[in-house]
């Protein structure tokens, strides 16, 4: 059931790389829910795989940074793994998270990501704010996908950079 989730299909990883905001998110037990200023930026790595550099404002102020590696597991429906294990503990079996991007506008400025549990979900955008009527058809979308938006959490920028 859980494999049924659809993903974007044509994939660009090149014009997906960047600096992207959290907007809003899903709970989950390694982000506290007064962590602000969300930003993650991905670039590629020598081997070729995708390096995430995760960046807040934890509830004192200070900045927290969480660095990843995603694998692509399939580039062109837009399905990565990633994993916040230290480098050398890796090879772990387990220990990767999936990420699939689920809707991206066609200028890869909006983009709602999720993991075929439903049970994580992150709405991105490359400012720090994004307009109502833009959030509520992503969320819809997640939603219609069978996402539980109950306890989503809308992420405060306080104009303060991580990023």
């Amino acid at each position: 059931m859980s494999q049924t989730l659809s993903t974007v299909s044509n994939f660009n990883l090149e014009q997906y790389l960047g600096t992207w905001y959290e907007i809003a998110r899903l709970p989950m037990k390694h982000q506290p829910e007064d962590s602000t200023d969300i930003s993650a930026v991905y670039s590629l790595n020598e081997n070729g795989k995708v390096r995430v550099q995760n960046r807040c404002l934890d509830g004192d102020g200070k900045l927290d940074e969480a660095i990843a590696e995603a694998t692509i597991v399939d580039a062109e429906h837009a399905k990565l793994e990633v994993s916040f294990l230290p480098e050398g503990l890796r090879w772990i079996p387990f220990t990767k998270g999936d990420y699939w991007v689920l809707k991206i506008d066609p200028d890869y400025q909006t983009a709602l990501v999720g993991e075929p549990n439903k049970e994580y979900l992150w709405l991105l955008h490359r400012g720090t704010s994004l307009d109502e009527a833009t959030q509520r058809e992503y969320l819809s979308y997640a939603e219609s996908l069978g996402y539980d938006l109950s306890d989503l959490i809308h992420t405060v920028h306080t104009g303060n950079k991580t990023a």
